[in-house]
């Protein structure tokens, strides 16, 4: 039987991390479903969880006044989603929308970040991991960018 610990000791971001460590984050673990459509968590709302999606997709999404929502990034099966958790101030910064029925691992960030202050080894772990993570996908959505604005050749800053 497939448990927390087991899923999170198979995914990239936590590769490496000791057998207690995992421990400790899978205490902070529950399994959630969501309908298609269904709002994980809205702008503004206090950060309390990030998702392990198991199965389905989930956007990452944010509005500009008079547009439809901008979907920033889409996530899907073993994919992590939802950093505020871990960043002062706890809010979250963009809408978490489920695409389509999905089911997670959600894991209970403000728990996490009590643990990681008992142990600063977990704790710098988990930074290193979730840096890394962030800047593949500044750099993912850096590509997206310019096959939307185009770059042409000759334009240059």
């Amino acid at each position: 039987m497939e448990t927390h610990e087991s899923v999170l000791a198979a995914l990239p971001l936590f590769k490496g991390l000791k057998p207690e460590q995992i421990q400790q984050i899978a205490s902070c673990a529950e399994t959630a479903t969501y309908e298609a459509g269904q709002f994980l968590g809205r702008e503004g709302e206090p950060a309390e969880w990030f998702w392990v999606v198991r199965q389905g997709r989930i956007a990452l999404e944010t509005h500009a006044p008079g547009r439809a929502p901008l979907t920033l990034q889409t996530v899907s099966t073993d994919d992590v989603i939802g950093w505020s958790w871990l960043i002062p101030p706890h809010v979250l910064r963009f809408d978490i929308h489920a695409l389509t029925a999905s089911r997670a691992v959600r894991i209970d960030g403000k728990r996490l970040r009590e643990l990681c202050g008992r142990d600063h080894e977990l704790g710098h772990a988990l930074i290193e991991r979730v840096a890394q993570v962030l800047v593949r996908r500044m750099e993912a959505m850096s590509l997206q960018l310019m096959d939307l604005y185009g770059v042409h050749d000759g334009e240059h800053e």
